[in-house]
């Protein structure tokens, strides 16, 4: 089936420009100036409204094990939500514990979308135990299962810990590969110091959890991820989650260098604070528990994030999209800080979050679609693909409407949770019409999509490295 969707303004990396963009099946076949497309039976009218790629979210985990509980959103229910918002392609984790083979635990996760996807997906792989058989694996999914970027932890001792020299040692193997190597930065060892600390001092409410993990922890992971990464022969690394100045300017020092160092954040680290939210009365601080924790608003932190997505060094917005209800989840933390399960739920909002920041000056409209669709697409080995409204690609495509308003609240989300992290807020700005590989899936807040149509997408190699 073919059509046009015409009238409308076509946003991408360098900039908006008036096209109408012509789809056949799944695929975008033209662009044309303005009424000069050929005469087509069916038409989508765009006008007033944007036409940009649809969001990739790089950093979700929709079903994963954490804390002694799981993520609340299932692989169905979270790109479900994901559609809503104008996110039609995800990569989550599959994960591979200490003595696990890395191979089952990939066919886990395949399991667990098979059949259950709203939108395409693909995965980075959680290395938790970095051993001659694990380091074999990397390159056996690089080859064959379209997999090339895996996730080590410099926290969570006893869970997903790596020390320095596994560190290395998977660094050296993804410089052989070609693959990227993605760092959750946070001195976890140091961390559980502090933690033990707080809690003898019966400091046991959510705040803590913030002042527990300072940002000078972040920054020091972050500054030894880079030079482990450097003495790897300039392996190429991605820090996700960034939420800080101190680790910000780390990795503006490295890129200034030439070297193969990126990062993203989240519309959380730029929005939200430690004592508003996290400081919150009461147990209801929980709601926003995630590590990288909240930053103080008494600090530069969200000012420098978002000059650092202008600059890019800061080159992607991601959610870390891990959520958990408050009912039997959250609660679990009731006094003791360190026993809430850490994630926030984002996946829904991330177009309009940072919508909200081309609309309070923030950020470029162009810049805007780089940060939310083309630079994930082509940091993970998807475009042209994906990322892009351009003939070939696929037609992943939303029409965004300038002139209308989202309200956020748990009464209207889609996503599995007791609870909104946004209750209340208000975004200058709302996803009319979701496209995923030519089919329409949301259409003036109606869903017409269905579990299944999602597709696995391997991936290739990064665009970016040298």
């Amino acid at each position: 089936m073919s059509y046009l969707i015409k009238n409308g303004t076509v946003v991408g990396p360098t900039g908006p420009n008036p096209a109408d963009v012509l789809v056949d099946g799944e695929r975008i076949v033209a662009l044309f100036a303005p009424g000069s497309a050929p005469d087509v039976a069916e038409t989508i009218d765009a006008t007033g409204k944007y036409v940009i790629p649809g969001g990739i979210d790089a950093h979700t985990h929709m079903q994963m094990p954490f804390g002694g509980t799981e993520a609340s959103d299932t692989f169905d229910t979270g790109t479900r939500a994901a559609a809503f918002g104008g996110t039609t392609t995800i990569i989550d984790f599959a994960i591979q514990r200490t003595g696990e083979v890395v191979q089952d635990g990939l066919a886990a996760w395949h399991e667990k979308t098979a059949g259950n996807c709203h939108i395409d997906y693909g995965f980075h792989m959680i290395i938790g135990g970095v051993d001659d058989e694990s380091l074999k694996a990397m390159d056996q999914l690089v080859a064959t299962e379209g997999i090339s970027s895996f996730k080590l932890f410099m926290a969570y001792p006893g869970v997903f810990y790596s020390d320095d020299g596994q560190i290395l040692r998977a660094m050296q193997k993804a410089r052989d590969n070609g693959a990227m190597i993605m760092m959750h930065a946070e001195n976890g060892p140091a961390i559980d110091v502090l933690v033990k600390q707080a809690l003898e001092r019966g400091e046991t409410d959510p705040y803590f959890h913030g002042t527990t993990r300072p940002q000078e922890l972040e920054a020091e992971a972050t500054s030894r991820a880079i030079w482990l990464a450097e003495v790897a022969s300039d392996t190429p690394l991605y820090i996700v989650h960034l939420s800080a100045s101190k680790a910000l300017e780390q990795v503006a020092a490295a890129r200034s260098r030439g070297r193969n160092v990126f990062a993203e954040t989240c519309p959380q680290y730029l929005y939200l604070t430690l004592e508003d939210q996290l400081g919150a009365p009461g147990f209801e601080g929980a709601k926003w528990v995630c590590s990288t924790p909240l930053r103080s608003k008494h600090e530069s932190h969200q000012a420098d994030l978002w000059r650092g997505l202008r600059t890019n060094d800061l080159a992607v917005v991601s959610t870390d999209h891990c959520p958990f209800c408050m009912k039997d989840q959250k609660e679990m933390g009731i006094g003791d800080f360190s026993k809430i399960p850490n994630g926030i739920g984002n996946v829904e909002h991330r177009v309009d979050l940072l919508y909200q920041g081309v609309v309070d000056g923030k950020l470029s409209l162009g810049r805007w679609v780089e940060t939310i669709a083309t630079t994930p697409a082509r940091m993970f080995g998807m475009y042209p693909r994906k990322g892009v409204i351009a003939p070939g690609s696929d037609a992943d495509i939303v029409l965004y409407d300038p002139d209308g308003r989202t309200r956020i609240s748990v009464d209207t989300h889609h996503m599995n949770m007791d609870y909104s992290a946004w209750e209340g807020w208000e975004i200058a700005g709302r996803v009319d019409t979701v496209i995923s590989r030519g089919t329409v899936i949301v259409q003036d807040g109606e869903y017409k999509g269905r579990a299944g149509h999602g597709r696995y997408v391997p991936r290739g190699l990064s665009d970016y490295l040298i």
